[in-house]
């Protein structure tokens, strides 16, 4: 299986023209759900939970970004979260934003394969690689974004803000079992978190508490219901 590759000179053209209204889900294709976040906030972890709470009940696919490897691709397949055919890997060749906001067409690419490949797929997750807390998807490419934030980095990621933090659909805050170890105030990370967020959901967990994301995956069955698009 060969990654699709980007070619970060390219940023901001998209030859194919594609577009999205992001008020508006085209009838007939797959909901796409991005997964974004800092490295080693969690991001293939809850990408590998959601496959196994949801790949037994909705067609599901995956596609991942990595810089210069495919190193999260291989983790899910060896995981074997789903079959190997369903998942695909982007490797951007730049900082993952560049690929998931600027110039999605690798994206959109690897998106079309999968619905070639699996003509009912109802769910495509697209995680981004690692990135900083201005990484957002384009909505031309997703049609909700969920952002991770983990509490080893502290209790003052969520107060820090950023459009991931604000805007992002729902902001998970990952790790929460590591709190203790690292003197997070858990407490402090969800008030500052729903504060910057005006209203917008935000959900704590730990994927070693509970390994297969109900809250997460619930919200996902909600937008999927929202969309209208489960078959």
């Amino acid at each position: 299986m060969h990654p699709v590759n980007f070619d970060p000179t390219d940023a901001g053209h998209d030859p194919h023209g594609h577009h999205h209204d992001p008020d508006t889900h085209d009838h007939g294709r797959a909901v796409r759900l991005g997964i974004g976040g800092p490295v080693g906030s969690g991001k293939t972890a809850l990408t590998a939970a959601l496959c196994r709470a949801l790949g037994g009940e909705l067609e599901l696919a995956v596609v991942t970004n990595d810089i210069y490897t495919t190193e999260d691709a291989d983790f899910l397949r060896r995981a074997g979260v789903l079959d190997p055919g369903r998942i695909e890997a982007v490797q951007t060749g730049a900082c993952p934003h560049t690929a998931i906001r600027d110039d999605i067409t690798a994206n959109l690419d690897a998106v079309e394969l999968l619905e070639h490949r699996f003509p009912d797929l109802e769910l495509i997750i697209i995680e981004s690689g690692g990135d900083n807390l201005t990484a957002v998807f384009s909505r031309g490419l997703v049609d909700r974004q969920v952002f991770v934030v983990d509490v080893a980095g502290g209790d003052k990621v969520p107060r820090k803000g950023g459009p991931g933090v604000t805007t992002a659909d729902l902001l998970v805050i990952n790790k929460t079992d590591l709190a203790p170890l690292v003197g997070a105030d858990l407490e402090v990370m969800a008030a500052d978190a729903h504060r910057v967020r005006g209203g917008l959901p935000v959900v704590s967990q730990s994927l070693v508490e509970t390994p297969q994301a109900p809250a997460v995956a619930d919200w996902v069955r909600a937008q999927l219901r929202t969309l209208a698009t489960v078959r």
